[in-house]
């Protein structure tokens, strides 16, 4: 499998974007070209997303709940991004790209040099003793959905990333005219990167990840909301909080040159 990748011109020390779940590596808008002032920028398309291939795994744990497989289709994920990107870099990963960013400093630690957790969890969905996250059922309801009327679970899901955002029919437009630039992404890759949502919870690993962390979140988000991110700075060892006021789960759209801001900032520490 190859990975689709835009290579921004740029100098200095590599930077990569993992879109989220549904989208590809041009929805980023502006903010790859602007940090590229100062960075090596790359952002690439998950397997089965935009210009890149259904990685071979995809799709099977769709046909039982086993957080096992999702987990290794999670890792094959990893696997592959750690073969394509051979050196030391900073990851910078939206919603289930923070989820990719997160596994990729558990598992190969020493390519990841820092990372950046945009509008992203350690569990989408709630436990017990989660509370900060979207309910099963709903989560199951557009699995299902999405199985019956393809394109319409898909709109919804982009109205729900600007819900709550300051310009929010503005930028439901723009999602939508990005998203499809590059074609329709693969229904049995959205299905696997649903039972990701599902079933991985990485809130134990947090501890053990020391990379220097930047997380990024809107204050209005409703997918992954305020308190998980407060978390997630509060558990890793070197994390800090940005709060963007007025931005919900696309923060690099709504309000990109204060995203900008604090991405250079913090890699120019």
């Amino acid at each position: 499998m190859s990975l689709h990748v835009d290579r921004y011109a740029g100098e200095g020390e590599p930077l990569l974007f993992i879109h989220g779940w549904g989208m590809h590596g041009g929805m980023w808008g502006g903010v790859p070209e602007k940090l590229a002032a100062h960075f090596r920028v790359s952002a690439v398309d998950l397997p089965g997303h935009g210009y890149s291939a259904v990685s071979g795994q995809s799709g099977v744990v769709s046909r039982e709940r086993d957080a096992a497989l999702t987990t290794n289709y999670l890792d094959s994920i990893v696997d592959e991004l750690a073969t394509q990107f051979n050196e030391p870099l900073t990851v910078c990963g939206w919603s289930l790209g923070g989820q990719v960013a997160l596994r990729w400093a558990i598992r190969y630690p020493e390519q990841v040099n820092r990372l950046v957790l945009v509008s992203s969890t350690p569990c989408f969905v709630q436990q017990a003793d989660w509370l900060c996250a979207m309910d099963e059922p709903t989560l199951a309801a557009f699995s299902a959905a999405l199985q019956q009327d393809y394109a319409s679970t898909l709109r919804r899901f982009l109205a729900l990333q600007v819900r709550g955002s300051e310009q929010e029919r503005e930028l439901l437009l723009a999602l939508r005219h990005s998203l499809m630039s590059r074609g329709e992404p693969d229904l049995a890759a959205l299905q696997s990167g649903l039972e990701i949502l599902r079933d991985v919870d990485l809130r134990a690993a947090l501890p053990g990840i020391c990379q220097p962390t930047l997380v990024i979140a809107g204050v209005r988000d409703t997918l992954t909301p305020l308190p998980a991110s407060q978390y997630l700075a509060a558990k890793l060892p070197a994390a800090r909080l940005a709060a963007i006021s007025g931005a919900a789960h696309a923060p690099f759209l709504s309000h990109s040159e204060e995203f900008v801001k604090h991405v250079a900032e913090f890699l120019h520490e």
